[in-house]
């Protein structure tokens, strides 16, 4: 009876893990495909093996190797990963038929407790991470920090920078930031009010096509 309890659970704990967690949120539906795979595959295979000796021994060595299989098919970003690893892992609780029955339960409910919180949006969600390309070859560090903050409306904490192009006059930074609406609205705000007023702008901007027959 114990093995049709853990494969109900893990049934139940990978649907809402793809289903109600990673697509309602990333709406990515070829990794959806993938977790349910993967899950049902790795829970059939541990299953099998879990009544011989060397079943835990082989059931992680499975892990391993559909993990190095998995990653290295595809670039995948660090929460897809995540969720990635979780139905494995779901899939190798359940089919290890761990005694008593409440311990591979309570493990399931946690990974998708951590799951569901980690990947909340409203888990530190001014923290972003972007890759940018300036229009400019910046080497000074505060001159560019500055410049980052300018375009992302936001305070850096960290910028490495790829690529610096003298030659096209180009900078390319990896950056770690985060974002202040506050900083954004303030601007816009800024630049519509000096639409408003009736900021000077060049005459050549204004010209009518037909001054040059005047």
């Amino acid at each position: 009876m114990t093995p049709i309890i853990l494969i109900a659970a893990d049934l139940a704990a990978i649907s809402i893990l793809t289903f109600a967690l990673y697509l309602r949120r990333h709406r990515r539906r070829d990794l959806v495909v993938s977790y349910l795979g993967m899950n049902v595959g790795v829970l059939a295979v541990a299953a099998a093996l879990s009544g011989s000796a060397a079943g835990i021994g082989l059931g992680l060595g499975l892990f391993g190797v559909l993990s190095i299989i998995r990653l290295r098919s595809t670039e995948l970003a660090q929460h897809e990963v995540a969720y990635y690893f979780s139905a494995l892992a779901l899939g190798l609780i359940s089919g290890l038929g761990i005694e008593p029955v409440w311990l591979p339960l309570a493990l399931m409910a946690m990974i998708l407790l951590v799951m569901f919180v980690g990947d909340h949006p409203r888990v530190l969600p001014a923290y972003r991470h972007q890759t940018v390309v300036l229009d400019r070859a910046i080497a000074a560090e505060a001159e560019l920090f500055a410049r980052l903050e300018e375009v992302l409306h936001g305070t850096v904490h960290s910028a490495t920078v790829q690529e610096l192009d003298l030659v096209n006059d180009k900078t390319i930074v990896d950056v770690r930031y985060a974002y202040l609406a506050g900083a954004a609205h303030s601007s816009f705000g800024t630049a519509a009010g000096a639409g408003d007023v009736g900021e000077e702008l060049p005459r050549h901007e204004f010209a009518p096509a037909t001054a040059g027959a005047a």
